[in-house]
């Protein structure tokens, strides 16, 4: 029995030893984009849409696994690795979209936190001009393991999503029958967008990059290994656990009452008549907290893109002295994002709408990587994809291509 005991927390110390990159990763996949784009499904087709949870947590697993693994067997990032293997064009190429489209996201997010600054009428340019100053000094400030932590205590937030789907008192028969057996779905185009949108803004390329960086300056050591793993699939786990809720909160008042949502950041607003005053608050901080996390992490992405394409040093544990161009392309995307926001005759649609667009072109680009990196024999060695993997991978990739000429041809047509 004492053995036991021992060993269980043996092990549970070295899981926590390792823990964080792989969960902070997936949970910034719901950022303020992310937050919108489930409250939007919700509230048009209830609990329905739980339906495309179920695959999309699985896809995310899946890819997720494969970036920490390459990661941890190679000690380099996805960037480095396709300069290395794909030359300096293709890496130019790659790293030019992957800006454009991150630039997209950090516009949404930052228009979210505007958004949010009027909910809780709080002056809009102090507060976004905070939100720069502050995360610029916690990342340039603080090593890994601080930012770690701050990042941890960012995930905790989302819990504010599950109090705010309990004040709505949901069915919750309903809900978990349609996370295995869609029964009030109605098949339609608009169905399909949405799911491809849930899809989209789960699995995203700034992802694929950040987990890979995240999980090197972590430092994880190869008999560390099938911990990392676990902690991938636990981390995909509670990104679309927190995800149920906020389609649970919308679909459970905006959809029951056929209350129309024309954007993420006014389902706060539009449920406190069904749920509450401390529901939609609840939300609306919920939001708050996923748009500064949005902000920090998908900044930090490119950043980390950046000096692996082109062989600069980028570390959290960098010294500021040593890392400047690092945590300079860092500060530069927030201050351009929040001075697209402030403009008052920029389409902040249009913006959002053409980066997200040039996101899922981007993604299977970047899953083709992926897949060819992870089997690589003189590269990965024994820790090659097996042929099970490559069947789930590459009818990922698949179903994202898919998904992504659907989008392009209903669009034009």
């Amino acid at each position: 029995m004492r053995f036991f005991y021992y060993s269980v927390r043996r092990n549970l110390f070295l899981f926590l030893a390792v823990f964080g990159p792989a969960t902070i990763t997936a949970i910034s996949d719901n950022d303020a984009a992310g937050v919108a784009t489930y409250s939007l499904a919700g509230a048009k087709f209830g609990y329905s849409i739980l339906f495309v949870l179920f695959f999309v947590t699985i896809l995310l697993a899946i890819t997720q696994e494969m970036g920490v693994r390459i990661a941890v067997v190679t000690k380099k990032g996805l960037g480095d690795l396709i300069r290395e293997r794909y030359g300096l064009r293709i890496a130019v190429f790659v790293f030019l979209i992957l800006l454009i489209a991150n630039m997209g996201s950090i516009v949404a997010n930052f228009a979210a936190l505007k958004a949010t600054s009027h909910m809780f009428n709080l002056p809009t340019i102090p507060f976004l001009i905070s939100i720069v100053v502050l995360s610029f000094f916690f990342i340039t400030k603080g090593n890994y393991a601080v930012n770690q932590k701050i990042f941890l205590i960012g995930v905790l937030l989302y819990f504010a999503y599950i109090f705010s789907a309990l004040r709505a008192k949901p069915d919750w028969g309903a809900a978990f029958t349609n996370l295995i057996i869609p029964k009030d779905l109605h098949f339609s185009r608009d169905y399909v967008f949405a799911s491809i949108a849930v899809l989209g803004t789960t699995i995203t390329p700034w992802g694929q990059f950040f987990i890979q960086s995240y999980v090197n300056d972590k430092k994880i050591s190869l008999k560390s290994l099938k911990l990392a793993q676990i902690e991938t699939y636990f981390g995909a786990f509670l990104t679309d656990f927190f995800s149920f809720f906020m389609i649970v909160a919308t679909a459970a008042t905006l959809f029951i009452h056929k209350i129309p949502l024309v954007s993420g950041e006014t389902a706060a607003m539009a449920i406190r008549p069904f749920a509450g005053e401390f529901a939609g608050t609840l939300f609306g901080l919920g939001l708050l907290n996923a748009g500064i996390m949005g902000v920090i992490i998908i900044s930090l992405s490119t950043a980390y893109a950046f000096s692996e394409f082109f062989g600069y040093e980028g570390s959290l544990d960098s010294p500021f002295d040593r890392g400047k161009l690092f945590y300079g392309i860092f500060l530069f995307q927030m201050i351009l994002a929040m001075s697209i926001v402030m403009l008052p005759s920029v389409s902040l649609f249009q913006i959002v709408f053409y980066t997200q667009s040039l996101n899922t072109i981007l993604l299977p680009i970047i899953l083709f990587f992926l897949i060819r990196i992870a089997n690589l024999k003189h590269v990965m060695g024994e820790y090659t994809n097996s042929k099970i993997y490559n069947f789930f991978s590459i009818f990922s990739v698949i179903l994202i291509i898919s998904a992504t000429i659907f989008t392009f041809v209903s669009a034009f047509f």
